[in-house]
């Protein structure tokens, strides 16, 4: 039988070190707006209540972001026999899978659409493009094409949009450049077919603007997406000899004018038997997709938002064993709906179709070691799968999130007190509100205390569905213990909650429209300066914070659609939603989110620059430098940062004294240093080695002695 390929991953396993992070939520902010207050859960008749063990806050009023119709995606692959059997549109469709990738990972750099040719590789029979694109159509999703960069040229790109659009008007919207070009030995690791001479990202970007011109002269509507390593993930952060920076930089500084999406990969890794460190380091997923949509707004300004974000490869690891039980299938759910709240408009799981791999056994079951969503029928040795498009674990951790809501519908926030249980929830356009809990732990069920905020249940008994064990598929249950107060989620299970407001309630009751997504027209140091689209019916509008599932006001105006928020600390963070109020004070849904992050004074007495020397993905050399601008020298001096991400870290350094607690970092004249001389005289500057599990933004503000400093 052919080999199987796993996107180039068996090629490169041990290449780059995989990141851990965790995200902590921070202290929870009181609510002060007696508009945003809780809502208490209507009682649920003939029912005692149970003590719980965790407890859920849902808060509609904190909108995370809209599904699209490219939410759930998966990634086929031309050395996939069983690709376009029949029985794939239709679970595929049952799933609710708006997008399948082709031509299959790092196959797509040796592929050659116009000969259903991949030179090196193995071609299963049937699965040329127009067969692919019969699937596509019958599952009623939408194609997302890789165009040959590795031995292709923008030519044959071209040709493709042209086949593909105007010849076969399939409305292929997505294509992107390439899959992982950065591995294509520039760092020392190759893993990816590249016949161009020249190999670094400068080049990439080059060729990635010819491609776009190509394309889009045959179809202006294609969006181009670039290929960007995650954040905290090798070869993230590395300069190699002879550029002037590291891949993302050197990419989005060339081409943010030309693309419409970038791309990112995200394999959790993990070692134990169970799959549950893959599943913890889901928290650190937020942090890295904020630094991606970080490195945008730096390259494309106010042109960011049109940018998307696609994840288009996700799994627990690259190959091996815990791919097919249960634990990888709780982690598919987890991981799609963690990646669509924290912006990205696709999340494509590796892949349809695999092949078995490593035979283990987790929670009594045959693990494949199978990165497929459904069985492929092979065998390692003895053992093999069941019969070809059997579903395993992560295709109903997958088709569970269709339960929670379909395009349009908006991810609100939620926060669990339990380390192992998470939890997602969708306030769908018809005013109910879907409540997905994740019970982690093996042994015991989870009794969950459910609070809500800007949502009245009604006093109808909820809609619950559920995947745990002895369940075949996503079983809906009757005559549980659920209520629209409390749930009971059975040990390592997915449970979805579907509640009815209560009448009279919610958006759908007020009569104003939703507000448009803010925009930031100005920032300083201490202000913000917030614009929005208005809405029908609104008599006044609200601008809330989000911290975790907790909102507070900070800005109203009943005379416009624009506010002024003051008095921000330097440096500092802000996620926001505006909301609008019809003449009754009834609230609307809340916009779409906007994040942004204060700057430092123009104006300070003191100025730091921080240079990032060099890096390795999980860690870095920096060296800090100091000068004093006020008109008095200053003996004795201490400067101080907050990292901006959890697990980044000082480990050794010189020139000064360093000391970290949690995030923040104090460092301290070494003894003997003489006075910074006022004006500018003179600089203190010291260094560090640092390591960063995860994502490693730069800190946003430094303070001298107390002073916040400018950045130099």
């Amino acid at each position: 039988m052919p080999p199987l390929h796993r996107s180039g991953r068996s090629a490169r396993a041990g290449a780059r070190p995989l990141a851990r992070g965790a995200t902590v939520l921070a202290a929870a902010l009181a609510l002060l707006s007696p508009l945003a207050g809780v809502a208490p859960a209507a009682p649920a008749a003939a029912q005692e209540t149970a003590v719980a063990d965790a407890g859920v806050r849902v808060n509609t009023q904190a909108a995370l972001g809209r599904l699209s119709g490219t939410a759930r995606g998966v990634n086929a692959a031309i050395w996939d026999s069983h690709m376009n059997d029949p029985e794939v549109a239709g679970l595929m469709k049952a799933a609710d899978v708006g997008a399948m990738r082709y031509p299959g990972g790092s196959y797509a750099d040796i592929y050659h659409w116009k000969t259903h040719t991949a030179p090196g590789g193995y071609v299963a029979p049937g699965t040329g493009f127009d067969a692919f694109m019969g699937t596509v159509r019958a599952t009623g999703a939408q194609p997302i094409l890789i165009a040959n960069y590795g031995s292709g040229t923008p030519e044959e790109a071209a040709d493709w949009v042209r086949y593909a659009n105007v010849t076969k008007d399939y409305d292929a919207k997505y294509w992107e450049i390439g899959n992982e070009i950065y591995g294509n030995g520039h760092y020392g690791s190759g893993w990816e077919h590249d016949e161009h001479e020249d190999k670094s990202p400068r080049e990439y970007a080059r060729q990635v603007r010819a491609y776009a011109a190509a394309m889009k002269a045959v179809d202006p509507t294609v969006k181009i997406g670039a290929v960007l390593t995650t954040p905290g993930q090798w070869p993230d952060g590395v300069v190699a000899g002879g550029d002037a920076g590291d891949w993302n930089h050197t990419v989005l500084s060339e081409v943010t004018d030309v693309i419409d999406f970038v791309s990112v990969h995200w394999y959790a890794g993990g070692s134990d038997t169970t799959a549950h460190d893959a599943m913890d380091r889901l928290a650190g997923l937020p942090g890295e997709l904020r630094e991606v949509r970080s490195q945008l707004d730096r390259y494309a300004g106010a042109d960011s938002p049109r940018i998307g974000i696609a994840l288009t490869e996700i799994n627990t690891n690259t190959g091996g064993a815990r791919l097919t039980a249960r634990p990888n299938g709780l982690f598919a759910a987890d991981a799609m709906m963690t990646a669509l709240e924290n912006g990205v408009f696709t999340v494509d799981w590796w892949d349809t179709h695999n092949g078995a791999g490593q035979i283990t056994t987790v929670d009594g079951e045959t693990d494949y070691g199978d990165m497929g969503m459904l069985s492929s029928g092979t065998c390692t040795g003895d053992v093999c799968e069941p019969a070809p498009n059997t579903p395993f674990h992560p295709y109903y951790g997958m088709k569970m999130t269709s339960e929670l809501g379909s395009a349009g519908d908006t991810m609100v926030a939620t926060e669990s007190s339990a380390q192992d249980v998470s939890a997602h929830a969708v306030l769908r356009r018809d005013g109910r509100l879907s409540v997905l809990l994740v019970n982690k732990n093996p042994d015991a069920a989870r009794t969950v205390d459910l609070e809500y905020a800007g949502f009245t249940p009604s006093g109808a008994a909820p809609v619950v569905s559920r995947y745990a064990r002895g369940d075949s598929d996503i079983t809906e249950v009757t005559g549980e213990a659920a209520s629209a107060s409390q749930v009971t989620v059975p040990p390592y299970a997915l449970l979805t909650v579907t509640l009815e407001p209560r009448p009279g309630t919610g958006p759908g009751a007020s009569a104003a429209g939703t507000p448009g997504t803010p925009r930031l027209e100005a920032v300083t140091d201490t202000t913000a300066r917030l614009s929005w689209e208005g809405a029908a019916g609104a008599a006044r509008y609200l601008v809330q914070e989000r911290d975790g599932a907790h909102t507070r006001l900070v800005g109203e105006t009943t005379t416009g659609t624009s506010v002024t928020l003051r008095n921000l600390p330097p440096g500092s963070t802000h996620t926001v939603n505006v909301l609008a109020a019809d003449a009754s004070g009834r609230l609307s849904a809340p916009s779409l989110p906007l994040t942004f992050t204060t700057g430092t004074p123009a104006d300070a007495t003191c100025a730091v620059t921080y240079h990032r020397d060099t890096s390795w993905g999980n860690g870095f050399v920096a060296t800090v430098t100091v000068r004093n601008l006020s008109d008095t020298p200053i003996t004795g001096w201490t400067v101080d940062w907050d990292w901006p991400a959890d697990r980044q870290s000082v480990s050794s350094g010189w020139n000064a004294t360093f000391h970290q607690t949690g995030r923040h970092v104090r460092v301290t004249a070494p003894e003997g240093a003489g006075p910074l001389a006022p004006d500018g005289g003179s600089t203190a500057s010291f260094g560090f080695v640092g390591a960063n599990d995860g994502p490693n933004p730069d800190p946003t503000a430094f303070r001298l002695n107390g002073t916040v400093c400018s950045r130099g």
